[in-house]
């Protein structure tokens, strides 16, 4: 089974075929508005799916993507369509199901890419038993990253469900982090991010994770019994100001922050994209 194109003017050459296809992980490149372009026969395999529905967009009636908990997970097209307007990377645990069954647990680690101008995102596609040592701590600030933040923010759905409490996600961004980046260096942004965690981890309950969402931007998740993610976001801000010295400045860190909360009926990406829609609005 070949590799597949859909439209040939948007990869560089029938080489793709020859550099792809047997690779032992998944490839999928989708479009600005979510369609496949092109796809790897190991990507099929591991989704077990036909390759004319992987490239349609189409799943057999008993297929779905998951979360560990079986509630359903946005389609591929839709995180695509989030990654692309998050701009940034991501590591998304799923199972695919048949028959509401656990068939095949998978990471999919999603880049936003750009190729002749366009913007794409490319999932690249493994079983989980494939890396079962990967990293689940951020190397700049020690943080869980988000592959584990998921997996918290899932535990914290699943109580909130039994116990009949609730589960909060406050991301919350550094403003200013690539003005830092370019004027001192991404050694000093780092520092500052290092800092910055050192601050949130002290400053906040010990039952409340924090976690490095990606870039600049932070993830706290809690449970409460009641309320909403305000209160938490503005304590995520009171934390994380005040002066901080990097290197031989003085910066003046402000976070702007979005929240989402859910009495345990939402999945973790809804959460998630929830929040991404308040921070932007914010």
């Amino acid at each position: 089974m070949s590799a597949v194109h859909l439209a040939a003017p948007l990869v560089p050459d029938s080489g793709w075929d020859d550099l792809v296809a047997e690779l032992p992980y998944g490839l999928v490149l989708h479009d600005e508005d979510g369609s496949v372009v092109v796809a790897n026969a190991s990507a099929a395999e591991l989704l077990d799916l036909p390759p004319h529905q992987l490239r349609a967009g189409t799943n057999p009636p008993d297929w779905r993507l998951c979360d560990d908990s079986g509630s359903p997970v946005p389609s591929m097209p839709e995180l695509a369509r989030q990654i692309g307007r998050a701009g940034s990377s991501t590591t998304v645990p799923f199972v695919v199901t048949r028959a509401d069954k656990p068939y095949r647990r998978l990471w999919a680690d999603i880049h936003p890419v750009t190729h002749r101008g366009r913007g794409m995102t490319l999932m690249v596609i493994r079983p989980v038993e494939s890396e079962p040592a990967r990293c689940l701590l951020d190397p700049t600030t020690g943080l869980p990253h988000r592959a584990l933040l998921f997996d918290r923010i899932e535990q914290s759905l699943v109580r909130a469900r039994v116990h009949g409490t609730r589960t909060t996600l406050v991301l919350a961004d550094l403003c200013g982090l690539g003005k830092i980046n370019r004027e001192l260096g991404f050694d000093q942004g780092d520092e500052l991010l290092a800092l910055l965690a050192d601050r949130l981890r002290s400053g906040l309950r010990a039952d409340q994770t924090v976690a490095r969402y990606t870039g600049g931007t932070f993830a706290v998740v809690t449970d409460h019994s009641s309320g909403t993610g305000e209160h938490l976001a503005t304590r995520i801000r009171e934390v994380a100001s005040g002066v901080a010295r990097v290197g031989d400045r003085e910066l003046h860190p402000d976070l702007r922050t979005g929240w989402s909360t859910s009495g345990g009926d939402g999945t973790v990406l809804r959460l998630v994209s929830q929040a991404e829609t308040r921070l932007l609005e914010y």
